[in-house]
């Protein structure tokens, strides 16, 4: 965080100054390869239940890690210790295990000519998301929930309504001469209330906003509203007979689907063959109207960056086209395993190798509103929660409890609750019949509304 007597600008200046100086300090202690991540950043956070404050926490964070090869043996380290003595011993450590790990011919940087940044206002990071003092904020929570508990007389209860803002900036630099650095931005808020019907059951449900800037924050009442209609819905829930109908997947239950695709598309997942897309390229794996794409590039996306955990310049990657699968998703390790190239996918923390992160993941919506899809059903299951984990990524086997709200005659009419969906990754996504219009992004993976047809439901 920059001091009362240090300007930003300066401070860039320092941190890309220290991520240079230590990877060339530990290519000079015997390094052939080295590549070093500085993050800094400030966040806030506080939750207000029942409109008192239950926590509140602001918090700074300064650390740098360091990735060295000596040779094919690779190691990590990392440190929140800026002192001479501190980073000496980060390249120190560094080095010495690069030694003594197991070699892997697999293990390196990007080639030069892989490096590079998109250029441009990728609209990531803007300052007011620390504008308002400590306690707008918390009233920005404490707004929030009281929208939600004054939405009905059945709202009984509360756990919480919380606000965050977080800001970052991050530096990354290799012995290949790459040197990059963007900072960004997020603020939310959200509400979790409690609603009890006339016969004492409660449930409980909640609602939330993400955006980079508060310029364009959903107002904490319509969040507290929502969490209202979203908790209210459930009460009076009933399990129902097994039965054999279509499923319309909400479009946060939709996302979950595509979690699903990115974990199947993953490359470490797919040279270890534990994925149900293993040498799958070029073939049909989704219904026709199925196309998942990756943009690491979409101004002001919530997965947006420049450059990857790698220093490879993010892009926009069609991963199923018409319901062929195009591509998979790959860092530099993951794409020499498969002889492939990079797709620009590599993400890392502070220590351990890159794993693989995907930009902003969605599902290209359709032409139906949701209301539409529904009034298309005779008889079916509007599913607004998964519950639990079921799912074989490597067979495709799918079981979930879910809950939600019975089809009948094209109306949704009532709540449902303990049951279960099951069926397979790769029938589901061949049976996707629908698809709605309504695809907003409220976090780096989204999609719309979605019908499944052919899934079984076991009930009472």
């Amino acid at each position: 965080m920059a001091t009362n007597t240090q300007t930003i600008t300066e401070v860039d200046a320092e941190l890309r100054d220290l991520a240079a100086s230590v990877v060339s300090r530990a290519m000079k202690a015997g390094a052939t390869a080295a590549e070093a991540v500085v993050r800094e950043g400030s966040e806030f956070s506080t939750v207000v239940r029942m409109g008192e404050v239950e926590t509140l926490k602001e918090s700074g964070s300064r650390a740098i890690g360091l990735r060295t090869f000596v040779g094919h043996r690779t190691a990590s380290t990392y440190s929140s210790d800026f002192s001479k003595d501190g980073i000496q011993r980060l390249i120190n450590g560094a080095i010495e295990l690069s030694r003594v790990t197991s070699e892997d011919s697999y293990a390196d940087l990007p080639e030069p000519d892989q490096l590079g940044s998109v250029q441009g206002d990728l609209k990531l990071y803007y300052e007011d998301v620390y504008s308002l003092p400590p306690e707008q904020r918390i009233d920005y929570a404490r707004r929030a929930e009281r929208a939600a508990l004054e939405a009905d007389p059945r709202m009984k209860n509360s756990d919480g309504g919380s606000f965050d803002a977080a800001i970052g900036h991050k530096v990354l630099a290799n012995s290949h001469g790459f040197l990059g650095e963007f900072r960004r931005s997020y603020c939310s808020v959200s509400a979790a209330p409690i609603a009890q019907d006339e016969n004492g059951n409660m449930q409980r449900d909640y609602w939330y906003a993400l955006a980079r800037t508060m310029a364009t924050l959903e107002s904490p009442e319509s969040v507290g509203h929502e969490a209202a209609r979203r908790t209210l819905r459930r009460l009076g829930s009933r399990k129902i007979a097994s039965t054999q109908v279509p499923i319309v997947l909400d479009p946060t239950v939709a996302e979950s689907i595509l979690d699903n695709i990115f974990e199947a598309v993953d490359g470490g997942a797919i040279y270890r063959q534990s994925s149900f897309l293993a040498n799958k390229l070029g073939e049909q794996v989704a219904a026709g109207n199925i196309t998942v794409v990756d943009d690491g590039t979409m101004p002001g996306g919530f997965g947006t960056e420049p450059f990857d955990g790698e220093g490879v310049p993010t892009r926009r990657t069609v991963v199923i086209e018409n319901g062929v699968l195009k591509s998979y998703l790959l860092n530099t390790y993951t794409a020499k395993k498969l002889g492939m190239k990079t797709t620009g996918n590599a993400s890392r923390g502070l220590a351990g190798p890159p794993s693989i992160g995907a930009g902003n993941f969605y599902l290209q919506k359709g032409d139906r509103t949701p209301q539409q899809i529904i009034g298309n059903i005779k008889q079916g299951l509007y599913v607004f929660q998964f519950l639990g984990f079921g799912v074989n990524m490597v067979t495709g086997d799918f079981s979930r409890g879910v809950s939600g709200l019975w089809i009948e005659n094209g109306e949704l009419t009532y709540p449902v609750e303990e049951v279960t969906v099951a069926g397979n990754l790769k029938d589901m996504l061949n049976n996707i019949s629908e698809i709605g219009n309504d695809l907003k992004f409220r976090g780096s993976t989204a999609a719309p509304t979605l019908r499944i047809d052919g899934m079984t439901i076991a009930g009472e």
